[in-house]
């Protein structure tokens, strides 16, 4: 049997650490443009209570989506051991291109994937290379195309990219800005024969726009005065927490059931590293729907503490973090079953079934 296999990963995470205590000196405003009261430092506190984010990572001033996309690739080829040539498929999840620092402009032109491919100088010009948006889970639905493209005879190695710097379009004077970070994943995915079904059993993918659409989307700065032609990422936060807990763990349910493996055999879930208490919130439901109550110790490694919210890197690169054991706590052995996760801005959801 011929399945997807990741056959290496890689990550980027930047070194530029900004702790909540780094925005102490920071004012912030509601969206009636009317400045909050509480001390900066109190509202960040705030924060680490609702989402578990402590500190989060920024790339450097001449540091782009683009850049850090080429660093973690470049590790994911090394790890995986395959000849670059090989590469038929190059894709880049990412929402806002490379956005220089200062500038409210996004580049996407040539694609990043284009950009990465030039950068990695692979000749082939059968290594098609492209773009996708599909919110934070960018990074799982490329798996799901490349897994399709495989089995489709359409291709067999993609390089697959999740890369973003969030930090270039938050607007500094709303609080939601706190939530988010840079940062970039990769994998190789080979389609091949698998002995053992090692590989993706199962997915599921889902989007809502009649009136989720705009549950993110980019508007203008909370600063009293602000040019209103600049555009900056926002975020209905609640309509956001409602929905995933509302939809998430039904997919995540549709996606394993497809794949026919058991529950009990879910060994880790690999979830898009939103909000700590969301994230437990939606793996609870999810096991209530199979009637278990309890979430088994050990099945959510989670970065977010440290890491923020990266978007479309954050589940490539909690993979990354596992299997090179660098994550304390956690492992993946031979033959676990585990589960891909993901929502976001669209809004869209979706789900993997894997067997490593």
């Amino acid at each position: 049997m011929k399945r997807s296999v990741i056959l290496g990963t890689g990550s980027y995470i930047p070194q530029k650490i900004q702790r909540n205590e780094d925005f102490s000196h920071q004012d912030f405003y509601l969206q009636s443009k009317e400045m909050i009261d509480s001390p900066s430092i109190a509202i960040a506190q705030k924060l680490e209570e609702i989402t578990g984010i402590r500190e989060r990572r920024y790339v450097e001033d001449n540091q782009t989506s683009s850049d850090i996309a080429i660093i973690a690739a470049q590790r994911a080829i090394e790890d995986s051991g395959i000849d670059k040539e090989t590469i038929d498929q190059i894709i880049v999840a990412h929402n806002f291109g490379d956005v220089i620092k200062g500038s409210n402009q996004s580049d996407a032109v040539p694609s990043l994937a284009s950009r990465v491919k030039h950068a990695l100088k692979i000749k082939s010009p059968t290594c098609t290379a492209y773009d996708i948006l599909f919110g934070c889970p960018g990074w799982i639905q490329g798996l799901i195309q490349a897994d399709a493209f495989g089995k489709a005879g359409l291709s067999k190695t993609a390089l697959v990219i999740g890369t973003e710097t969030l930090s270039r379009v938050i607007d500094p004077y709303d609080r939601d800005s706190m939530i988010f970070a840079d940062g970039a994943g990769a994998c190789i995915l080979k389609y091949q024969n698998s002995d053992r079904s090692q590989g993706m059993l199962a997915s599921s993918s889902l989007s809502h726009t009649f009136e989720e659409a705009f549950y993110l989307k980019m508007s203008e700065s909370y600063l009293p005065d602000a040019d209103p032609k600049e555009k900056y990422l926002k975020m209905d936060g609640r309509k956001v927490y409602e929905y995933a807990l509302s939809y998430v763990p039904q997919a995540m349910k549709d996606c394993l059931d497809k794949s026919g493996e058991g529950i009990e055999e879910v060994k880790k879930i690999f979830i898009h590293q939103a909000n700590e208490k969301l994230d437990f919130g939606v793996v609870k439901r999810f096991y209530r729907l199979y009637g278990i109550k309890a979430i088994p110790e050990g099945i959510l490694p989670m970065t977010i503490g440290e890491l923020g919210n990266s978007s479309v890197a954050t589940v490539p690169t909690l993979l990354d973090l596992v299997r090179k054991e660098k994550l304390k706590g956690h492992q993946l052995n031979e033959g676990d079953v585990i589960l891909f996760a993901s929502i976001g801005s669209g809004m869209n959801i979706n789900a993997i079934c894997y067997r490593v």
